[in-house]
């Protein structure tokens, strides 16, 4: 049996976004979707505007643009009735955004937050495998940094998982300093 849990090419761990190319070839709806389907297994342009219900010429473009970007390549070839197939795959995992303005590119940091939402509002509140929180504590800076390291190996493991079933879970993942107040420390008589 193949391992799901990584796509079945081999990819870097992580690609420094450097160029505005990147930004503007990632940051689209059926792009992200062409990357995140990348990330199971590779797939032809057939394959992808199958599971997306695009047509191939459109699927093709993005595919095209992803490309030109260094986001995606061709990780096999396969002979198919005398047709050579390409297979595209991901140059790595994990792509690492910075700050937007060094691009000049201006991102909507809340578009995958709406998106997310927008999902979550659709799901029976008794459905398996759903949840969710909100919670805020004052923490010091350096436990915050322990929490995202450990919040990170959680997502890490979450996307490792064994792909099977019929659905696709979300996962949404976020911690931020927020400027909620807080009540002032209580102050002790002990030396």
């Amino acid at each position: 049996m193949a391992d799901h849990r990584a796509p079945d090419y081999d990819l870097a761990p992580t690609l420094q976004f450097e160029t505005p190319e990147q930004y503007r070839a990632l940051f689209e709806e059926t792009r992200l979707q062409i990357v995140n389907l990348l990330l199971e297994r590779a797939a032809t342009i057939k394959e992808l505007s199958d599971t997306l219900g695009k047509p191939k010429g459109t699927i093709g473009h993005h595919v095209s643009a992803l490309e030109d970007a260094g986001l995606i390549r061709v990780v096999r070839t396969e002979m198919v009735r005398a047709i050579e197939a390409k297979y595209y795959g991901r140059t790595a995992r994990t792509y690492l955004i910075g700050d937007d303005n060094e691009a000049g590119i201006e991102l909507a940091p809340d578009h995958f937050l709406q998106r997310a939402a927008s999902e979550f509002a659709k799901v029976e509140k008794a459905e398996v495998g759903t949840m969710s929180t909100l919670r805020y504590v004052r923490i010091p800076e350096d436990r915050a940094d322990d929490w995202v390291e450990r919040l990170s190996d959680l997502v890490s493991d979450f996307t490792a998982e064994e792909r099977g079933g019929e659905t696709t879970y979300g996962l949404l993942v976020a911690m931020y300093p927020t400027d909620r107040p807080h009540l002032p420390d209580v102050e002790t008589d002990e030396p």
